[in-house]
């Protein structure tokens, strides 16, 4: 599975390409913040959010919802409902789907937040 760096994160503000997507529930983002231009769909709604139609996607997101060739990052706190909701996306045909190894906790670390 592909890996995001920090720099990569770090850059996405130049790349409205890319979708990242955080899949922490609220209360865990608001404790804590969000990566920049991160959007959140928590993993236990992921899969009904990407099945959604595009212009409802839209709505509720704020974003286009992503193609088959849309580059789709996804993180969490550590990584590891990251790696779950890449494959998730996967499955659904995003065959784009990284995954942010160390999520959370690795940014706050690379941007000495902690």
């Amino acid at each position: 599975m592909s890996v995001a760096t920090n720099e990569e994160i770090d850059n996405l503000v130049n790349r409205p390409e890319v979708l990242l997507i955080d899949v922490r529930d609220p209360p865990e983002i608001k404790s804590t913040g969000s990566l920049p231009t991160a959007i959140n769909i928590p993993l236990g709604t992921l899969e009904e959010s990407l099945k959604l139609p595009d212009d409802e996607f839209k709505e509720r997101f704020g974003r286009d919802k992503p193609g088959n060739d849309t580059e789709v990052i996804f993180s969490c706190r550590l990584g590891g409902r990251a790696a779950k909701a890449a494959e998730v996306a996967k499955t659904l045909g995003l065959e784009n789907s990284r995954v942010y190894q160390g999520s959370w906790a690795a940014w706050a670390e690379f941007k000495n937040l902690s």
